[in-house]
């Protein structure tokens, strides 16, 4: 597990947070007045902070635990409104996949459910495989807005985005207090012996 090296706020990690958590009332105003077109944009603006916000904060040690809840909350909030766009601008096209997508929400609901059961709060595990979920996914929401519907992509997502939550659920189940930062199950089982 990564300690924060410092605690100081304003990072530019935490700032990039910040910004995609302040642009979620622009971004859902987009959605209710149906401006796919700008919506897209400022989605793609949101997923490429989101990728840039871990990778500024990783390589140049700045973690700190604001920034990993701030974090949390905006891929929250992120992924909820395109979500939500989806439904409202794509659902003809990802109709015919509804179980799909069913079992991966339905895996995500539950393993926030567990955490906040557990420990009464979000907590931000950002495990290697939840990275690679968000990317894939990331991935999968710009090309459906911005380009086409890529069924590989979208299977792909779904399948990957289910993994990471059954890790985090069993993560959860086996810790005894939060963690932040744990890179997957494995290492919390090594740290465990």
């Amino acid at each position: 597990m990564v300690t924060p090296s410092t605690e100081k706020s304003w990072t530019i990690p935490n700032i990039l947070s910040l910004y995609r958590i302040c642009i979620f009332p622009f971004i859902l105003y987009l959605i209710v007045c149906k401006n796919e077109q700008l919506f897209a944009v400022f989605i793609t603006i949101s997923m490429v902070t989101d990728i840039l916000d871990g990778l500024i904060a990783r390589v140049f040690k700045m973690q700190t635990q604001i920034g990993t809840k701030l974090d949390s909350w905006a891929d929250i909030g992120t992924y909820f409104l395109a979500f939500l766009a989806i439904y409202i601008f794509k659902w003809n096209e990802l109709k015919p996949y509804t179980v799909s997508i069913v079992i991966f929400l339905t895996a995500y609901l539950l393993s926030y459910s567990i955490m906040l059961v557990k420990f009464r709060k979000v907590i931000g595990l950002h495990t290697y495989l939840f990275k690679i979920t968000g990317y894939v996914q990331g991935a999968f929401i710009v090309t459906l807005f911005v380009y086409i519907f890529y069924l590989p992509l979208f299977y792909l997502a779904i399948c990957i985005g289910v993994l990471a939550c059954i890790e985090e659920m069993i993560i959860v189940l086996v810790i005894s207090k939060p963690v932040s930062n744990a890179k997957g199950l494995y290492w919390i089982l090594k740290d465990k012996n």
